[in-house]
């Protein structure tokens, strides 16, 4: 872990087949990184853009895209584990996420079928199914927990969906522990994305003469105090979408903001690096749970209706990786 004595990991939201093969063990090495994410439209950058995937490409010609796609996806997420398992079996995470086809997100059946497909495929412990938080995605997350498959719970924005979260995998957890018998119990983050809501909403603020680049952060504290009090085994924090995009706030921002105990932030490289100078190796004591109230409760006297904001970004998160994942299978069957 980045941060042992508070158990505050750092994992690297990248991943591309020479990246793999080259940078991604010497991070590991050196105790930057200690697991990985990966998504639609990340792979959409790999498989359409780097030269590493080409052969795999042409040899693969004749099948149909998803079946390319699946392909290149689990030869990536196999090697991803493999680098990544001597720190799982050292119980420090150690683990690889890969996300169901989003286009599935409301069909809870083909979604676990899915998942338990590429789980069953890649056959790596450490390897996290992505499952986005749709009211099909929690139906998912407890029936793959309850079989002791690890969740990646992701787009989270709202802490209605991280409480659909932890009911799911509350439990899935009760069913895994009645029916298991020496099997490891299963692991999940919750994956609350950060920065969007600044890009989002802080022309708005800035307009009403409120306080820009602190809607994210708030809110995704809020939701961390929410996770920490239900308290329920193998289930943590993640804090996604950590990029900082423009020159107004510091790069590393969105990590130094949220490196609270017992919780992972995963980010791109450039983040990371970012990250490194600042040289900041103790966490923050979060914002109160009545601060963010108070904020909150300021925006709403402002008009700003952050329920309506949370299904605004929702569904741009969906749709920017259904977009992304149609993209990849229409270059793909052109080959």
């Amino acid at each position: 872990m980045f941060i042992e004595s508070a158990k505050f990991s750092l994992w690297c939201d990248f991943i591309e087949r020479d990246f793999l093969e080259k940078d991604f063990p010497i991070m590991i090495a050196n105790k930057t990184v200690n697991g990985a994410t990966s998504n639609p439209s990340i792979f959409k950058n790999a498989f359409l853009n780097s030269p590493a995937y080409k052969e795999d490409i042409k040899t693969l010609q004749g099948e149909n895209p998803k079946a390319i796609y699946e392909a290149l996806a689990i030869k990536d997420i196999k090697l991803s584990a493999d680098i990544l398992k001597e720190l799982y079996d050292n119980e420090d995470d150690g683990f690889i996420s890969i996300e169901v086809d989003p286009l599935l997100c409301d069909d809870s059946d083909a979604t676990i079928a899915e998942a338990k497909r590429l789980y069953a495929s890649i056959d790596a412990p450490n390897v996290m199914i992505k499952v986005p938080a749709t009211d099909a995605g929690f139906i998912a997350m407890e029936a793959l927990f309850s079989e002791g498959i690890n969740v990646n719970a992701t787009l989270i924005f709202s802490p209605k969906q991280a409480k659909g979260c932890l009911d799911a995998f509350e439990k899935g957890l009760d069913t895994f522990s009645k029916s298991a018998k020496n099997q490891k119990a299963p692991k999940a983050v919750i994956s609350i994305f950060v920065s969007r809501f600044d890009r989002k909403i802080n022309k708005t603020l800035d307009e009403k003469s409120l306080p820009v680049n602190m809607v994210g952060i708030y809110n995704a504290t809020a939701i961390y105090h929410d996770i920490k009090t239900r308290d329920i085994k193998g289930v943590r924090t993640l804090f996604a979408s950590t990029g900082v995009k423009g020159d107004d706030l510091q790069a590393a921002h969105y990590i130094t903001e949220l490196l609270f105990a017992d919780c992972v932030n995963t980010a791109p490289i450039e983040t990371i690096e970012a990250f490194l100078k600042v040289s900041q190796t103790t966490v923050k004591e979060p914002v109160s749970r009545g601060e963010i109230a108070s904020f909150f409760e300021t925006l709403k006297e402002a008009d700003i209706d952050m329920n309506a904001l949370y299904q605004e970004l929702m569904d741009e998160g969906l749709e920017a990786f259904k977009e992304a994942f149609k993209e990849i299978l229409k270059q793909l069957e052109k080959g």
